[in-house]
């Protein structure tokens, strides 16, 4: 037998890396990331205690309302107790339950968007799973986008290309580094985003290529409120430019290079289609007024001096111009990011290696990085007979207002009536905004069954909560779309307590719906893999990427393509032939006026550029009540809300709250010193977090990274206090435009004050109560 008491090593991937787990006697000892990773993330080492916490979901449970009453009896949802019950009685009323649902209201009235990242890996991908097992189940309500990029996905395909295959064609930093000479980032280029790569990240690189790109010359320009969002080491000339008024500043830009001649009448003409119509706004012969540095600077709180040199310092330069996925998570987000296409195309360099456009580099390690591409197999979902979806930051919207009409994209739509939630591989206790109107529409549904590894938010807003395993207690495959490293990721631990993965669970209400066998295909789990990696084998052969067999992969553990073909350069074929190689647009070309959108007649979202005004900025009458913009970005110590138990995320926190930054003028004019606790505030919610005092955030903001656990006290009641730092339960929860329906996050305003008195706990990483019959 083997003798456990040695140290084991097993090799697994993440969102954030690959590492290398150790354990002894079935526990985790140590966390070691990849020898050939230049700059790994350290929130890999939260899987030390994360993994096997207390907080660990380790039975099936039933919330004890429901379990004594049954559906239909939502109130209880988030304070109420947990029952546990064995596996066999907890698949039988999963599959009774859906059975019930789907008999007397139909599979229009589940709703299984489970949006998250989940977990790497192709065969245990969460939603992955849930989404075969009910597409072979009669279909479910679904949703479209994501919270990232709500505006863009949309916007997007109608003027430039599909997100999709602009994450794949974003011209490398390496490119830049040889050919670039000036990078203006409206919104920044911070390095915790690129820490992550969705599938997986075998050699963090982004540091060093930007690194490079200085050494050789590349000037970078930081247009953000949080100087950070560049890294030092890169001597970033930093515009604190006021949030949300990024569209105006871009206009003033643009403006200037009119006004002096610098734009490329001939890339307009011969590229792009709507110049004519957009100049006329731009100059004010639309409504008289000039979109000029002067007005921009009223906006945006930058000099009018310095944006006309900076217009004249970009269209000397090769040059490119990038936008933030924060900025279009805000009113009118579809405004920047056609700005910053047409304040491009007026430059004239899209298409050439160091110049052009870029729509989120650092956003995650793929856009910018240098990979192979190579289209690896997935589990099959099938087809979806439900054809009913939503914009997926719209769930809210939703579950309260069944039948209600809505604008999304050309369309008007209705909303489902809902009876039945079904969630994996995510929280939206932390992605959706405004979470005590989140927690009322979460009432609703008849019933929410959710499969989650912890006690989340939204298992202790649960009915039926069933353990799921975590990356480290199963085996999958790492194969990353942005990444160029193979991963056999082996299981580590046994599962802990009576976890079971997302295929055993939905293999097993499959038994008792009757149909496991077209679920499972007759594989199990190492099936799966081998099946999955053959396929991907074949893909890869045919784009002369050659490939070990599974059974040599799996013994070497990881491995890294070369990379094959022409280095890539976005829109570079378009540019060298713009009718042979047509964009997607219906024009073909990129699309400054937009026939298409503006033939939705929608007043938030013309037909082109325009700047409207946020419901909620500085420039705002609220701004008298609550004088601060809240930036709630992406953490530094994990991904979203994940391993927030973990080591890494919790030694971030002051005193136990997720840590705030606020400005040295800020925090004396209310009293305020490093390290106080803070009560965070506007009509919609509250929350408590920890301060730093710093110069390195502009005055009049207060930054406050999402992903704390939801912790209201008391729990399950509306409008308490969130003891925790989660800033959603201060976000509106509005669509940003007709267009898109994307998330407004980043159009808030708050007042904060010292907190008195004595400091509630944090309850986000102990179990709810829980009953044992």
């Amino acid at each position: 037998m083997p003798d456990d008491t040695r140290p084991r090593i097993t090799t697994t991937a993440s969102h954030w890396g690959t590492y290398e787990i150790e354990t002894v006697e079935g526990r985790i000892t140590g966390v070691k990331p990849a020898a050939e990773d230049p700059d790994p993330s350290a929130i890999g080492q939260s899987f030390r205690d994360a993994v096997q916490h207390e907080v660990r979901v380790r039975a099936p449970m039933v919330r004890e309302g429901y379990l004594a009453k049954g559906p239909g009896h939502g109130e209880g949802r988030g304070r109420e107790a947990f029952v546990e019950i064995g596996w066999d009685e907890a698949l039988d009323l999963v599959a009774r339950e859906l059975k019930r649902v789907r008999d007397r209201h139909g599979n229009e009235s589940i709703f299984a968007g489970s949006y998250g990242w989940a977990s790497a890996g192709r065969f245990h991908h969460a939603q992955s799973q849930l989404r075969r097992f009910l597409n072979l189940y009669g279909g479910n309500v679904y949703h479209r986008n994501s919270y990232s990029l709500g505006a863009a996905h949309v916007l997007l395909p109608h003027i430039a290309a599909s997100m999709f295959e602009l994450f794949e064609t974003h011209t490398p930093w390496d490119v830049i580094a040889e050919h670039g000479q000036l990078v203006v980032a409206f919104g920044g280029l911070a390095l915790k985003n690129a820490q992550v790569n969705a599938g997986g990240v075998g050699r963090h690189t982004a540091f060093s290529s930007m690194k490079r790109a200085h050494a050789k010359g590349v000037h970078f320009v930081n247009i953000s409120p949080v100087a950070e969002d560049i890294p030092p080491e890169l001597e970033p000339e930093w515009l604190a430019a006021i949030p949300n008024s990024d569209t105006a500043l871009m206009m003033g830009l643009a403006h200037t290079l009119v006004s002096e001649g610098l734009h490329d009448r001939g890339f307009l003409a011969r590229c792009c289609v709507g110049w004519e119509r957009f100049e006329p706004y731009l100059t004010g012969g639309v409504d008289g007024v000039a979109k000029s540095a002067d007005w921009a600077a009223a906006l945006c709180g930058l000099p009018a001096d310095t944006i006309r040199d900076l217009a004249r310092r970009m269209a000397r330069s090769r040059t490119v111009v990038t936008v933030a996925w924060a900025l279009q998570r805000a009113d009118h987000g579809e405004q920047p990011f056609w700005m910053a296409l047409t304040l491009a195309c007026m430059l004239g360099q899209i298409g050439l290696p160091g110049g052009g456009v870029g729509f989120g580099y650092n956003a995650v390690h793929g856009i910018g990085a240098d990979f192979q591409e190579v289209p690896w197999a997935s589990l099959p979902q099938g087809e979806n007979p439900v054809q009913r979806f939503i914009p997926v930051a719209r769930i809210a919207d939703m579950l309260l207002n069944p039948g209600a009409s809505y604008d999304y994209d050309g369309q008007r739509l209705t909303y489902p009536d809902i009876r039945l939630v079904y969630w994996v591989g995510g929280n939206p206790f932390h992605h959706h905004q405004d979470l005590n109107r989140l927690v009322t529409a979460w009432r609703r549904p008849e019933t929410i069954i959710v499969h989650e590894p912890w006690w989340t938010p939204v298992a202790r807003h649960a009915d039926i909560v069933l353990p799921a395993t975590t990356t480290l207690e199963r085996n999958d495959l790492a194969l990353a779309r942005q990444d160029s490293t193979m991963v056999a990721m082996k299981r580590a631990i046994s599962p802990v307590g009576a976890a079971r993965s997302e295929f055993d669970i939905f293999s097993g209400v499959a038994t008792r719906l009757g149909f496991a066998e077209r679920f499972t295909e007759g594989r199990n789990e190492m099936d799966w893999l081998r099946h999955l990696y053959d396929v991907s084998r074949q893909r890869a052969s045919r784009e002369g990427v050659e490939m070990p067999d599974f059974d040599s992969f799996w013994e070497l553990g990881r491995m890294t393509l070369e990379r094959k073909g022409p280095v890539k350069v976005m829109f570079s074929a378009f540019r060298s032939d713009p009718e042979k190689n047509r964009l997607t647009t219906p024009s073909g070309k990129l699309e400054i006026f937009s026939e298409r959108i503006a033939g939705f007649g929608y007043d938030d979202c013309p037909g082109h550029p325009v700047w409207r005004p946020a419901k909620e900025w500085l420039g705002a009458p609220l701004a008298a009540r609550f004088p601060l913009h809240l930036v709630s970005n992406q953490p530094r110590t994990r991904l979203h809300s994940q391993l927030d138990p973990g080591c890494t995320s919790r030694a971030s926190k002051i005193r136990d709250r997720e840590p705030a930054r606020l400005h040295p003028t800020e925090a004396a004019a209310r009293g305020i010193a490093d390290g106080d606790v803070i009560r965070v505030f506007n009509d919609r919610g509250a929350c408590l977090a920890g301060v730093i005092v710093t110069d390195t955030v502009r005055p009049g903001i207060l930054q406050l990274s999402t992903g704390a656990w939801f912790d209201p006290a008391p729990p399950g009641e509306l409008g308490t206090l969130e003891r925790h730092g989660n800033p959603n339960v201060l976000t509106r929860d509005e669509g940003c435009s007709k267009l898109s329906q994307g998330s407004v996050a980043h159009s808030t305003l708050v007042q904060v004050e010292r907190f008195e008195g004595p400091l509630p706990a944090v309850r986000s990483f102990e179990p709810p109560p829980i009953r044992r019959r």
